[in-house]
Order: C-alpha cells, then sequence, then structure tokens
C-alpha cells in the first residue's frame, strides 16, 4: 500500500471511529468532540490526519466546526444505527445477518444455520382447533385490551410447568410477553443503564449482543465450557468488571448444545451472590429436554435468578409469547414498565397458546418431537462427520450442532460459498463476542433432512479451501 492509500485508510478508520460515537450516542447532539491533538493520541494517527477527517465529516453535515473552540456534533442526530455500535464485524458474522438471511429465505429456502423448526414440524392441526374454539367465543377475547400481567389461566399453567422442572413461583410471579426476547428488553430496561456491564457466555445465541447493544450495556464474554461457563474467568470477570447482569441458557445452550452441571450451577450461584449480581436464565428449549437439567432458578429461588421462556420453538414462532418468572417486588416493577412499553397483553394470542397447551395432544407432540429431533441429530451428526465436520459435543437434546470444520476453515468464508446458492449457514463468530470461533459452525439438524444440503455445504466447503475461492 502506497503513502497516499494508507493516509486514506486512517482518515476512513477516523471518521469511522467518530461516527459510531455518534451513532451509540456516547458522542450527544452539541457534544464536544475530541481535541485534534487529544484524539490523534489516542488513535495512535498524525493530527493531519484527525484535521482531515474532521473537514470531511463537517462537509458531511455530521459534525460542526466552530472556529477558536473546537468541534461539536452536529445538533440533528442520526437515528441510532444498531450496525454501528460496537465493533465492526465482516457482514457475514454480523448478528443480524444470520437472521435476515433466515427471515427472508422464504418457504422454498435451505436455512439450516436458523434457529426454529420446520413449520411441518408444529402442531398446526391444534393451532387450528385453537383458532377455530376462538373465532366462536364471546366476550373480551377477540377485542378487549390483556390484563397486565397476562391470561391468568396461562399463567397458572406456566407455574405448574415450571414446577415440574423444580422452580417454585406462583402464578402472581409471573408476567406474560410478547416473545422471550421482550422478555430480556424489558428486564435490560428495568435492571440496568447505559454502559453498566453485562455478561454472557462466548459463545452465546448472538442476539443477545445485538439487544445489549440497543441498550448501550458494555459486554463481556466468559469462555463457555460443556458444563457451563468457565468458573475461573466467571470469577475473575466478577472482580474486575463487577458487571449487573449474567444472561445465560442452563438447559440446551444456545449454540452449543451444552447442559449445566449442578456443581457448577451452585459456583455460579455463591459468585453472583458474592458480587451481587442478577442471572437471567433463559429457557426457551424446555421442551426439547429428554429429561430435566439443572436450572439455576430451581436452586436460587427467584432471588438472584430471573426466569424467562416462550412457546416459539415447539408451537408457533406465529403466535408470539412469552413469559417472565421472578420475586413479587421486581414482578411489580415490571408490570409498570410493560403498561409503559406495550400498554395491555396479547390477549388473543395468549388465549390461543392455553387452548394448545391444554390440549392433551400437546404433551403427545412434544414427546414425537424429541424422538424425531434425536433420530435427526444422529443422522445429520454422521453426514457432517463425513464431510470431515466435527461435532463438539454430542447434545443430549435440543435441535443444535455446534461444530468444528476441517482445515481450520474460515466459517463465514463457508457460509458465504453457500448463500450464493441460496442456502443460509448460521457461521461461529456470529455467536462469538471474542470472534474466537471462525472454524466453527452451528447446525439447525431440523433444516438440514434436504439432502440438497449437504451438496451445497460440500460445495461451500471446496470453495472456501481453494486459494482464490473459487472451485
Amino acid at each position: 500500500m502506497n503513502g497516499e492509500a494508507a493516509e486514506g485508510t486512517r482518515v476512513s478508520m477516523v471518521m469511522t471511529t467518530i461516527r459510531q460515537r455518534i451513532a451509540g450516542r456516547s458522542l450527544t447532539p452539541g457534544a464536544k468532540l475530541p481535541s485534534v491533538r487529544g484524539l490523534a493520541g489516542t488513535l495512535k494517527v498524525s493530527t493531519s490526519t484527525v484535521v482531515d477527517a474532521y473537514e470531511r465529516l463537517v462537509a458531511e453535515g455530521a459534525i460542526l466546526s466552530r472556529p477558536g473552540s473546537g468541534f461539536y456534533v452536529a445538533n440533528q442526530a442520526a437515528p441510532f444505527s444498531l450496525s454501528e455500535v460496537g465493533p465492526r464485524l465482516d457482514r457475514a458474522v454480523d448478528p443480524f445477518w444470520v437472521s435476515r438471511q433466515s427471515l427472508d429465505a422464504g418457504e422454498g429456502g435451505l436455512k439450516p444455520g436458523c434457529g426454529w423448526l420446520p413449520p411441518s414440524w408444529l402442531p398446526e392441526e391444534s393451532i387450528r382447533r385453537a383458532l377455530r374454539a376462538l373465532s366462536r367465543s364471546e366476550g373480551p377475547s377477540l377485542a378487549d385490551y390483556g390484563s397486565p400481567l397476562g391470561l391468568p389461566p396461562l399463567r397458572q399453567l406456566i407455574s405448574r410447568r415450571m414446577a415440574e422442572r423444580g422452580i417454585e413461583a406462583s402464578p402472581d410471579q409471573i408476567m406474560l410477553t410478547e416473545s422471550g426476547t421482550q422478555a430480556i428488553d424489558l428486564l435490560c430496561r428495568f435492571l440496568i443503564e447505559p454502559g453498566d456491564t453485562v455478561l454472557v457466555d462466548d459463545p452465546c445465541y448472538f442476539n443477545f449482543h445485538a439487544l445489549l447493544r440497543a441498550h448501550r450495556a458494555k459486554i463481556v464474554g466468559v469462555p463457555y465450557t460443556a458444563s457451563g461457563p468457565d468458573l475461573q474467568v466467571f470469577a475473575e470477570i466478577c472482580a474486575e468488571h463487577r458487571p449487573r447482569l449474567y444472561i445465560t441458557n442452563s438447559a440446551v445452550h444456545n449454540p452449543t448444545g451444552a447442559v449445566l452441571s449442578p456443581v457448577t450451577a451452585h459456583r455460579v450461584l455463591k459468585l453472583a451472590d458474592q458480587f451481587d449480581l442478577t442471572v437471567i436464565e433463559d429457557d426457551i428449549f424446555a421442551d426439547f429436554e429428554h429429561a430435566a437439567a439443572p436450572r439455576l432458578a430451581a436452586f436460587d429461588g427467584l432471588d438472584r435468578v430471573i426466569h424467562i421462556g416462550s412457546f416459539s420453538k415447539t408451537l408457533s414462532a406465529s403466535a408470539r409469547c412469552g413469559f417472565v418468572a421472578a420475586k413479587p417486588e421486581w414482578i411489580e416493577g415490571l408490570t409498570d414498565l410493560k403498561i409503559a412499553t406495550t400498554f395491555g397483553g396479547g390477549r388473543l394470542t395468549a388465549e390461543l397458546v392455553l387452548n394448545v397447551l391444554s390440549d392433551g395432544n400437546y404433551r403427545k407432540h412434544v414427546e414425537a418431537l424429541r424422538t424425531r429431533l434425536s433420530r435427526a441429530m444422529v443422522e445429520v451428526s454422521a453426514k457432517l462427520k463425513g464431510l470431515g465436520i466435527t461435532p463438539w459435543i454430542e447434545p443430549q437434546a435440543g435441535m443444535f450442532l455446534w461444530c468444528r470444520l476441517p482445515d481450520d476453515l474460515d466459517a463465514a468464508r463457508v457460509a458465504r460459498a453457500a448463500l450464493e446458492r441460496n442456502v443460509v449457514l448460521a457461521p461461529g463468530n456470529a455467536f462469538s463476542l471474542s470472534q474466537a470461533a471462525t472454524g466453527f459452525m452451528r447446525f439447525n439438524v431440523s433444516q438440514m433432512l434436504d439432502p440438497r444440503v449437504f451438496d451445497v455445504l460440500g460445495h461451500a466447503l471446496m470453495q472456501a479451501q481453494a486459494p482464490d475461492g473459487r472451485t
């Protein structure tokens, strides 16, 4: 790279840094920018590079120059942009990339990188019966707001289902939400302020990263092992960063499929008590289990642990309904926050979910689903091994295989090659805050039974191995 090109790259880097700070609201409208000399020292560039970057940003209208005073953010702020917050990533591992590609793939698209079951695996006939029953109902079900806590009979049913997993929560300790994602969003609004530190697993569900960045949290990752978070690193992070929250899956971890061990669970709770840490336990995959794994909420009694779940994975992603279970004084505050942000609950959806869950066919559906997933896990695992793709562990339940690619291949490169043939994959760094999962990929076994998936995957592996990216 010649000197002129290198200088242009440095100027672009300074401009990107300022744009990210403005987009993330660390520089607000009217705020004074760092001095030219100060920013040059921080970014280790020349003062002339910063002057050039600032002048270009003035020309864009992003900042203003006040002679004798310095540079300031323009009073008209640009809309908040999640894509500008946090590190700049290859678009193929951006937390939104897999979601967007999967959601836009349509019915005919192949999406082994997505996080849901094919529609044909869900209880469509039970949902139709419930819809017909609701269409004949009278009173408020079809037209009125739901109560802020949510439909009482559904909360009672959730309470009983939680008790089967050792979690004691009365219906008054349970609040319905529109989804598991909305549950976490409400909890972040309730428990953290911008700049607070939140601990997540590395790897973890990629939307945790995006959601926490939307709340301007400082995110720190703890390496995840086959039995839970690395306890030594967990303790070190708590001592150094004093996180407010830890968000995790205890049972059927996403993306690894691992299960928290009782020993690790007890140690995590001791550390949470020692460092005044609140835990959000996302239990969205509970119904996939053959046997109940340890739950942090069961050991803790909903003191420091908040338990959340939803029905999108085993019932319907269209009927959005989730829940939060927490100690009573927190449910009170969360209820006020729910009114402020969504007013009433989604009564019609809650009625639909209650109708399906109360149908004796739902338990039969779940039992059949577990068997079907177990068979798919064995079949898909064997086919992946035939391509040199090695599962990190053999999961006890669920739909995900977290796998290492052969020959240290870059998963993002494989994903881009597959997308050229309309197959959506989930490269490992989409899940890794530290970007330490370059050679890993998450596979959804329920979405991999079409033989075309392996044809495309095999071709993508060869293309990624080629020096020029072509075969």
